[in-house]
C-alpha cells in the first residue's frame, strides 16, 4: 500500500471538548492497556512467523496480496514498538526486547544502491524476501526519524548513523533544475512515474535535519533543514495557514490538506524554536496547530483522515505541548482515541476497521497502537516525538 484515502464513519465536533483532571488520569491509565491490546492484535494477525521479521499488509490476507507489507506500513509498526518501549516502568522494558526484531525487519529493505548513487530503504523488502522497489524519500524520512527515537530511547548509535545516511539520501533528492516551476524541493520518489515535490517529502526532511543538528551540532543539517522548510512555506503553504499536498513539474498544486502535513510543520517549528530561541517559530507552530485543530474539529473532517496520518499529526502537537504546555493538544488526541476505540474496534479480535471495511490494514493497527502508547506517556516524554 502506498497511499490510501480513508473516509471515516465517525462524526461530531470533539476536538474542543475539555476533560476533568480525574478523567484525564483515568484515560492515561486506560490508554496503556489499550496500547498493549492493539499491539497484541497487530502481532497476532499481521506478524509473519517465518523468520523474516516482517508483517503482512492486511488482515484477512487477500488473493494476490504480496507476502509482506511495504516499507511505509512496516516503519509504522516499528514506530509503534518504539512508542510502547517508552511506556513507564516494566511495561516499557517488555517492548524494548522487541526492538531488535523490528530492526532486523527494517533492514530487509536496505539497498546499498539507488538512483542518486546513495543507499536507502526500498519500498519493498529486498531478496530473498522480495525484489525491492522504488525508493520514496518520505518513507526514508520516517525511518530516519524512528532512528532518532531509537537513539533517544536505547542509545542506538547504529540507528543514529542510519539517520545520517538517510538524510544524505534526502538531500540528494533535491530538485536542482532552476527552470522548473517552484524550483527546488525534495522529490517524493526516485520512481520515474512521479516528479512531484511534496510537503511530506520536505517537512519531515527538515524535521530529521533539525534532530540531527541537535545531536551533532553540524551546521550542514541546520542549513538543509532551513532550505526544505523555506521551500515548503514558499510554495505549499495555503492562505488558511495549512499546507497543501504537492506541486508537480507543470506547476499544478494538489490542494488536499492531509492532517500529517499540518502536524509535521508544527514539529519543525518547535525544533527551530528550540535550536534558535526565536519565538517567531513557536508562534508559527501554535498558529498551525490551532488552525489545524479548528479545521479538523469541524464536522467529520478529522475522520476523513487516515489514522496513520492522524497519529503523526497528534504526536507533533504533543511535541509542541512539551514547550508551551497547552493541554488542548493532548485532550484532542484523547478524544479522538476514545471515539475510535468505541466505534471502530472489533472487541473480538482487537482490530480496527475504518471506512466500513471488513479488513484491517496493518498500518491502521500500528497507528492506533502509537496513539494509545503515547497517551500513556508522561508529558515530560513528549520532547522526543515527531
Amino acid at each position: 500500500m502506498r497511499r490510501r484515502t480513508m473516509i471515516g464513519l465517525l462524526g461530531g465536533t470533539i476536538l474542543g471538548i475539555a476533560a476533568s483532571p480525574s478523567l484525564v488520569a483515568y484515560a492515561h491509565e486506560d490508554s496503556s492497556s489499550r496500547a498493549s491490546a492493539s499491539y497484541d492484535a497487530m502481532q497476532k494477525y499481521f506478524y509473519e512467523q517465518d523468520g523474516s521479521h516482517l508483517y503482512h499488509e492486511q488482515y484477512p490476507v487477500a488473493t494476490g496480496d504480496n507476502p509482506y507489507s511495504y516499507e511505509w506500513p512496516f516503519s509504522q509498526a516499528h514506530t509503534a514498538t518504539l512508542d510502547l518501549a517508552n511506556l513507564p516502568g516494566d511495561a516499557g522494558s517488555f517492548y524494548r526486547t522487541a526492538l531488535q526484531d523490528r530492526w532486523l525487519g527494517q533492514e530487509r529493505h536496505w539497498n546499498t544502491t539507488g538512483a542518486t548513487g546513495l543507499p536507502g530503504y526500498d519500498s519493498y523488502p529486498r531478496p530473498p524476501y522480495g525484489n525491492g522497489g522504488d525508493k520514496f524519500y518520505d518513507d526514508n524520512e520516517w525511518v530516519g526519524l524512528a532512528c532518532i527515537q531509537r537513539d533517544k530511547t536505547i542509545g542506538d548509535q547504529i540507528a543514529l548513523e542510519r539517520a545520517k545516511q538517510i538524510f544524505a539520501l534526502v538531500v540528494s533528492g533535491w530538485d536542482t533544475d532552476p527552470t522548473h516551476p517552484a524550483p527546488g524541493g525534495v522529490f517524493w520518489t526516485q520512481a520515474s512515474w512521479s516528479h512531484d515535490r511534496n510537503t511530506v517529502s520536505n517537512m519531515p526532511g527538515a524535521e530529521l535535519g533539525l534532530r540531527l543538528y541537535q545531536l551533532t551540532g553540524n551546521q550542514y543539517y541546520f542549513d538543509w533543514a532551513q532550505k526544505m522548510y523555506d521551500w515548503t512555506n514558499t510554495y505549499l503553504l495555503a492562505p488558511n495557514g495549512l499546507y497543501w499536498d504537492h506541486i508537480d513539474l507543470a506547476g499544478t498544486i494538489e490542494k488536499t490538506q492531509w492532517s500529517y502535513n499540518q502536524g509535521v510543520p508544527v514539529g519543525v517549528n518547535v525544533l527551530f524554536y528550540q535550536v534558535t530561541g526565536d519565538t517567531i517559530y513557536l508562534q508559527r507552530a501554535q498558529n498551525i496547530a490551532n488552525a489545524a485543530l479548528d479545521y479538523y474539529g469541524t464536522g467529520n473532517n478529522l475522520y476523513q483522515q487516515p489514522p496513520y496520518f492522524n497519529s503523526i499529526f497528534f504526536k507533533n502537537l504533543l511535541l509542541l505541548q512539551s514547550v508551551d504546555h497547552n493541554q488542548r493538544y493532548v485532550r484532542a488526541m484523547q478524544n479522538y482515541a476514545d471515539q475510535v476505540w468505541q466505534t471502530s474496534r472489533d472487541s473480538a479480535t482487537g482490530l480496527f476497521h475504518f471506512n466500513g471495511s471488513s479488513s484491517t490494514q496493518m498500518i491502521e493497527q500500528a497507528a492506533m497502537t502509537q496513539i494509545y502508547a503515547v497517551l500513556s506517556w508522561s508529558p515530560e516524554q513528549y520532547r522526543i516525538l515527531y
